[in-house]
Formats: C-alpha cells, structure tokens, sequence
C-alpha cells in the first residue's frame, strides 16, 4: 500500500476507535557502506529500510506500536497493539500528542549533487583514503580500518490533530585507523569526518590527521603522580560531554538520575563556559527543524556563561515542571518511545587555538583521549576515572608523548575549573545527538601515573 494511504488509513481507524489521538511517525532510510583493506574492497552494503512508529493516546495512556508492513493486515495489528500496550502503562505522567506550531524554521540538510556520486565514484574516494593513509610516514605499518559511507534519511510526522511534518536530510563520511610501529611499540590513530557533500570529504586532511595521531604518540610513558593543570582536547572534552550529557535531561532529574534537578538559575560552571543546544546549527549533524514530537526547533542556551538556565524537556516533562518544552523530545529509531536527547549540543568556542591555550597553560598536560568512559564514568554522580593519552607540555610546548597514566575528577567539579575555552570547536560521531567542545584549559586535574 502507498504510505500515504496507509498512514491516512491507519489514521482514519485510529478516529473510529474513539482513541483520543494517534500520531504515524514513519522513517525511511537509504545508504551505502565500503570498506578497504590492503587495496581491495572488504566489505560493501547498499541497504534500505522503511519503519512506522504508532502510537496513540487511549484512556490519558499513551500506547505504542510499530511495523515495517504497510499492508490492511498491519493497520488492525497496530490499532491493537497501542491498545495492549496503553493497558500496561500505571504511570500518572500526563502525555500529549502536538497539534503543531504556527511556523517551523528552514533547514537545509540534503546536497542534491550527493544523489548524483555513483558507486565506483566512492570506491575510488576510499580505496584512495587507504593509499594516501599508508603512504604519509614510513612508520605506519598498516590501516586496520578503512570506510566511506553516504546516507540519507526522511522523517515524516502525521497526527489526528492537524500535524504534517517531513524532514529530509542526507550525508557522507570517512574514516582510516593508522597504525603506527617503532621498535616493540604500536600506536593508533583513528580519524574521522562527516559532511553534506562528498565533495567535502578532504582525503589527504584525514588521513593526516589519523597518522599524525599515530606517530605521534609513540614513545609514551606516565607522568608522576600529581594534581596537574590541564588543556582537555577538544575530543576528549567531547567525548566527556557526550557521556554526561544526560545530566541536562529534565527526564533524568525528574527521575532523581541527575544533580542538576531544580538548579535553573544556579552558578554550575565557570563564567566562560557557555552550553548551547541547537537543533539549527549548520556545522554538525543532529539537527532538525522539528523534535520526535513535532515540537518548532530552537537554539537555547543551556549553561549561560557559567549559569544553568534551563534543562532539556518534551512535552511530557515541560508539563510536569510547569515550563515550555525545550523541544528536545527525541526518538532513537521509528519503533522507540518519546524521550528526552540533545540535539546539536555543544561548548560555545572561544576566540584563540589550541597552540595559544598550551602557552596560557605553560607547565602541565595535554590529554588527548580519555578511555574506559561507559565504565569508568558516573553519568549521575559525575564522577570519572579514566585511562588518558596526550602530551607533557613544558613553557607552553608539546615535550613529550605521555601514556599510562588515569585522570580522576568530577564533571560538575571541572566545569567549574575551566579557565579559557579555546576556538577549535570539534564534534562526535552524530547520531541521535551531536556533541561538541573545544579545547579546555582547566585549573586542576587528578593524575594518577607512575
């Protein structure tokens, strides 16, 4: 059946079963995956997939069900799955399903040359990654890892209450894993880069980057222990933000699961840290001009220079604390439930590199890359123990490479540290959210090494 059809069908049943409102959330996807190894295509997938989430409001219970069938058979399948579900929820949670905005804002987020790049064409793109990667210092011995991959993707949001939204957005990336060996000692350089068109994807900059992060860490060894001032590369900060993220969830703090319940308006970090939520944002790859709710899309800051000034909410949790929604509301795939996500979040930059923060810094650490972060992190408490790499810096330069050693803090602690934000803003690997951060210069920081 047409999913237009289906979905007016679905709906039209969802009326005469008297349920109070039903909402279609239907995702189509389409997108291709090469990987290289040693000059030759390893692995090659060129997939679509179609999904409808349903859900309904029945009794003030919101019930949920979903189908990758679009066919009469499933209509009556998913009108009785939202009823089965709706009778097992006991919350008391007031849910809604949004009759929409008056306006929704532009997002540009599909190069239409992208359709047009044929297969051989990306082949060629990635088998030149993995060249270029192992020709750039005779210290690297191998490419572990090599891919290129281009996607696009439709959301379309259809309720009994007047709304009807689509979104189209579409991409492409790379990465290489460069590995590097001196004498008994092997280091590995991963990089990484996403972008809106595939002319974009710069092949000699990436691969640079993963070898210069290979090569340049051999010969690491600990520091002494001690209490260090520290420049927190701009992806371990990430990669740090990312896992505390859910900290700023007014889901999670209305579950008691964050330390930041009821602090709007509060002092949490230091005054040149601002934290900026923006589903708008040009430059990552999380954003939409709607939420999983078809909630408008808006920038907000949610740590002003250093004050928390809202938390992220859905409709759900901006009800419960007598706010407007933030339209955070997020859904991680057209079968999941309505939760609470950033979408484009990051640290506001600063105006100076990260070579003018090491000067700043004068005698300390660069750390570079933080492991062990889903085990040896606290999402709640906020507390960290973390394997790290990075280099010693000494008068404001790189000295040496440094391993084995573990950086031990708080998060909210070392928010409040912070002393600069430097301007070399980096983000994660997107996927529901999209997180970034600068380079930090932070005043103190637990390392414990030889």
């Amino acid at each position: 059946m047409d999913v237009t059809k289906f979905m007016d069908a679905l709906l039209a049943r969802a009326e005469e079963s008297r349920f109070e409102a039903a909402e279609c959330y239907l995702c189509e996807d389409d997108s291709f995956q090469v990987g290289i190894h040693e000059g030759e295509i390893k692995s090659y997938d060129v997939s679509s997939s179609l999904g409808l989430g349903f859900r309904a409001l029945i009794g003030g219970k919101m019930g949920y069900a979903a189908t990758q069938a679009l066919d009469e058979a499933a209509i009556g399948q998913l009108i009785d799955g939202v009823k089965t579900n709706a009778r097992l929820i006991d919350s008391p949670d007031i849910q809604f399903i949004h009759p929409g905005d008056a306006q929704y804002p532009e997002l540009r987020a599909l190069d239409p040359a992208l359709e047009s790049v044929t297969a051989a064409e990306k082949i060629e793109r990635a088998l030149l990654l993995e060249k270029t990667a192992r020709s750039l210092d005779p210290r690297v011995t191998q490419i572990d890892d090599c891919a290129l991959f281009t996607s696009r993707s439709q959301v379309r949001i259809v309720n009994t209450r007047g709304q009807n939204l689509c979104f189209t957005q579409g991409g492409a990336g790379m990465y290489v894993s460069a590995v590097a060996r001196e004498g008994d000692e092997v280091n590995t350089g991963f990089k990484f880069r996403f972008a809106r068109g595939f002319d974009e994807l710069d092949v000699m900059a990436l691969s640079r980057e993963a070898v210069d992060e290979a090569c340049s860490g051999l010969g690491g060894a600990p520091v002494a222990s001690g209490s260090y001032r520290v420049a927190l590369g701009n992806e371990a900060a990430a990669n740090m933000l990312t896992t505390f993220a859910s900290s700023f969830s007014a889901d999670a703090a209305q579950k008691g699961l964050s330390l930041l319940g009821g602090r709007e308006g509060e002092r949490v970090a230091s005054g040149c840290v601002t934290l900026i939520d923006d589903p708008l944002y040009p430059y990552a790859f999380a954003g939409a001009p709607f939420d999983g709710e078809g909630v408008a899309a808006r920038a907000k800051k949610v740590i002003d220079g250093g004050v928390l000034t809202t938390l992220l909410h859905n409709l759900k949790t901006a009800h419960k604390q007598g706010v407007p929604t933030t339209g955070n509301a997020a859904r991680t795939s057209y079968a999941s439930q309505v939760s609470v996500a950033p979408t484009n979040f990051f640290i506001k930059p600063g105006a100076r590199d990260r070579d003018a923060l090491l000067k700043t810094l004068g005698d300390g650490l660069l750390i570079t890359e933080l492991q062990g972060l889903h085990a040896g992190a606290n999402a709640v408490s906020g507390a960290f123990s973390l394997s790290a790499k990075g280099f010693l810096i000494e008068g404001g330069r790189i000295a040496r490479p440094v391993s084995g050693i573990t950086a031990a803090g708080n998060f909210f602690e070392l928010l409040g540290q912070v002393e600069e934000v430097g301007g070399d803003l980096w983000f994660s690997v997107p996927g529901t959210s999209c997180v970034g951060s600068p380079t930090l210069l932070v005043g103190a920081l637990t390392i414990a090494g030889r």
